[in-house]
C-alpha cells in the first residue's frame, strides 16, 4: 500500500497505487506499513472473485454504535462520502450498540446480496455466526477501528486501524508532562470485550511504569466510551479519591464527561489533568480552554482507505492484512491552530 506519510519506507507487501496515497491524504490519514515480513492477502488465497467496483458492485457497511458519538458520525460519513465519490452503491446498518443486532445486521446485508463488507465491530469476540455466513458466500470483509478475533485472509481480508497500544503510550507521555510525573491518576476504561480498550490500557500502563514510577494508577473503571458514563464515574472518582492528579480517558466522550463532572464539583480548569484519545472538535476545544491537557488523535475517516483496499483486493492484487494509521495529537501548543483538523 502506498504511503501518505512522507519519509517511510515501503515493505515488500505494499501495494503501489497513487490514488490510494492521494485520497488517504485528503482524508487526513497517514498510512504506516506493517512491520517487515508482515503478511498480505490475495483474492486467490481468500477464495473470493474478482470484481470491478465501478461496474455495479454493492458494498455493505455495518456500524456498531449509536451515532451520538462524533467518532461514529465521522466514520459513517466518510464511508458514505467515498462511496458517493466512487459511484458505488452502499448499504448501511447500525447496530445501535447491541452486539446481537450487529450479527443480524451483517447476516441481513449478506442476504441483500452485498458483494463486499466493511465492518466496524462492537466487540472482538463472538463473530462465528456472522463469519460462517460470510464464508458461505465468499464475501471479502474489511474490518475497521476494532479487530475481530478471527483468522486474517480466511475470515476477513484486512484490518484497518490506529496503533492502539501506541496511542496509550502517547497518552501516558502527555499525562507525565501535565502532572510532572508524580501523583495518583485514574483511567476511564472503554467498553469491555474489544481490543481498543485492552490495548490503550496496556500502552498507558507500560509507559507510566517505565517512564514515571512516581505516577500511580489508583482507580480504573469502565465508562463504556460514553459521555454520560464518563461523567458518572468521574463523580464517583473525585469523591473516593479527592487527591487525584490526572484522568486518562480512553476516548474523548468519556473525557468530556469527566470535564462536566469537574465543573459540577466546582473544580477549575487544570486542577485535575485530563488526557483523552480521539480528536473530536469538542475535546480539542477543551484543550484550548484549559480543561484537557492533551488529545491523542484516532482518525475515523476510514472511507478512502477501506474502498482503496477493497478495490485493490478485488482486482487481484495483494493487500496487507494489517493496515496501520499514523495519528497526530493536540496539545496546548497546537490546539488553537489545529482545531480545524478535528472532527
Amino acid at each position: 500500500m502506498a504511503l501518505a506519510a512522507s519519509g517511510c519506507a515501503k515493505s515488500e507487501d505494499d501495494v503501489s497505487d497513487s490514488n490510494k496515497s492521494s485520497s488517504a491524504a485528503e482524508a487526513g490519514q497517514k498510512v504506516v506499513t506493517p512491520k517487515p515480513g508482515s503478511k498480505s492477502c490475495t483474492i486467490e488465497a481468500y477464495g473470493g472473485k474478482k470484481l470491478d467496483l465501478k461496474k455495479g458492485a454493492t458494498v455493505g457497511f455495518s456500524q456498531s454504535e449509536k451515532e451520538a458519538n462524533p467518532f461514529r458520525i465521522a466514520e459513517t460519513k466518510s464511508l458514505k462520502d467515498e462511496a458517493s465519490r466512487r459511484g458505488v452503491k452502499l448499504l448501511t446498518a447500525n447496530a445501535q450498540s447491541q452486539f446481537s443486532k450487529q450479527i443480524s445486521d451483517v447476516q441481513d446485508l449478506l442476504a441483500k446480496g452485498v458483494d463486499l463488507l466493511v465492518i466496524a465491530p462492537l466487540n472482538s469476540d463472538g463473530w462465528d455466526p456472522a463469519l460462517k455466513a460470510v464464508a458461505a458466500k465468499k464475501v471479502p470483509v474489511i474490518t475497521i477501528d476494532r479487530k475481530i478475533n478471527a483468522t486474517a485472509c480466511k475470515d476477513y481480508v484486512s484490518f484497518i486501524a490506529s496503533d492502539f497500544v501506541e496511542q496509550g503510550r502517547r497518552a501516558a507521555d502527555q499525562m507525565i508532562k501535565a502532572t510532572g510525573g508524580k501523583g495518583e491518576v485514574a483511567i476511564l476504561l472503554g467498553s469491555a470485550g474489544n481490543n481498543v480498550t485492552t490495548e490503550r490500557t496496556k500502552g498507558f500502563k507500560e509507559a507510566i511504569a517505565k517512564k514515571a514510577p512516581g505516577l500511580k494508577v489508583v482507580f480504573q473503571q469502565t465508562g463504556d466510551f460514553t459521555r454520560e458514563k464518563g461523567q458518572q464515574v468521574t463523580e464517583q472518582l473525585i469523591q473516593s479519591k479527592p487527591g487525584i492528579k490526572g484522568i486518562y480517558a480512553e476516548n474523548d466522550e468519556m473525557g468530556l464527561g469527566a470535564v462536566a463532572a469537574l465543573k459540577g464539583a466546582g473544580k477549575k480548569a487544570g486542577d485535575i489533568k485530563i488526557v483523552t484519545v480521539d480528536g473530536t472538535r469538542s475535546a480539542v476545544q477543551g484543550v484550548v480552554d484549559g480543561w484537557i491537557s492533551g488529545v491523542i488523535e484516532s482518525n475515523p475517516r476510514f472511507g478512502p482507505l477501506a474502498f482503496q483496499t477493497l478495490d485493490t483486493f478485488t482486482k487481484g492484487e495483494k493487500v496487507p492484512q494489517d493496515i496501520i494509521i499514523q495519528d497526530s495529537a493536540y496539545t496546548p501548543d497546537n490546539a488553537q491552530q489545529d482545531i480545524g483538523k478535528a472532527y
